[in-house]
């Protein structure tokens, strides 16, 4: 459960982070997926942002087997011949090359279980937390996560499918990009100007606890680099 004294959402920026639990039972207290049949696994994430808090099982993420497949859910034999199907698909529109598919990270499995919730109010443990964020936010919590000492100065950064970020930062232990992909756009209703950043549910408090200095730091160097800027344009302006 998150703990009351740690802060679990970012001060100060515009973002609704996302806490995910892959899970061998159902956390406590949460209610199950109860909102119909989704396309794809990553819808999940959208109905979280929106403040829901809930969990799902394999059956929920039936119509996806990509997402399946990455988030560790044990396929059925229909959903394997599914599967099949999509990356033949993508193959043949030219989407994917079939040297990429065996790169795409996942999650250990079988998982049974996923749990979804705003991370500021998430009665479970988070696995990972998800924001979708401007490139000015994201760059905001990459410097964030350095300082907090959960990412590379290189952070890994994913493209297709979107959802490889989760197990991309559950699996490194760091925090992760996401370009997204075209079914996750879709699915989640990510804006042209915005991505998605992952990281490590252990490491979010300690994220979020280093984002006032951060942003501190940026509005001081913010006003240097404005005034820096008015100055040497001012001075060749005096010297045409």
């Amino acid at each position: 459960m998150t703990d009351a004294s740690t802060p679990s959402a970012p001060s100060g920026l515009d973002i609704d982070p996302v806490a995910i639990a892959f899970l061998e039972q159902p956390p406590e207290g949460v209610a199950p997926w109860d909102g119909g049949p989704v396309a794809a696994g990553c819808a999940f994430w959208r109905q979280a942002r929106s403040g829901r808090t809930f969990y799902t099982e394999p059956a929920d993420h039936r119509h996806c087997p990509v997402g399946s497949h990455v988030h560790g859910i044990e396929a059925h034999e229909e959903q394997a011949g599914e599967l099949g199907e999509a990356v033949e698909l993508m193959v043949g529109a030219g989407y994917v090359d079939p040297a990429e598919v065996p790169s795409i990270p996942t999650v250990a499995g079988p998982v049974r279980y996923i749990a979804y919730a705003p991370a500021a109010s998430a009665p479970f443990e988070p696995d990972v937390v998800v924001v979708a964020a401007t490139p000015g936010q994201a760059m905001l919590l990459h410097e964030a996560a350095l300082r907090a000492g959960v990412s590379p100065m290189s952070a890994p950064t994913a493209g297709r499918p979107g959802c490889a970020v989760l197990p991309l930062a559950l699996q490194s232990g760091q925090s992760a990009i996401s370009l997204g992909c075209a079914g996750n756009r879709i699915s989640t209703g990510l804006r042209d100007e915005e991505l998605y950043s992952a990281v490590p549910g252990r490491a979010w408090p300690a994220v979020v606890g280093a984002l006032a200095e951060i942003r501190s730091a940026n509005a001081s160097m913010e006003a240097y680099y404005r005034d820096r800027l008015a100055r040497v344009e001012g001075s060749a302006a005096g010297a045409s």
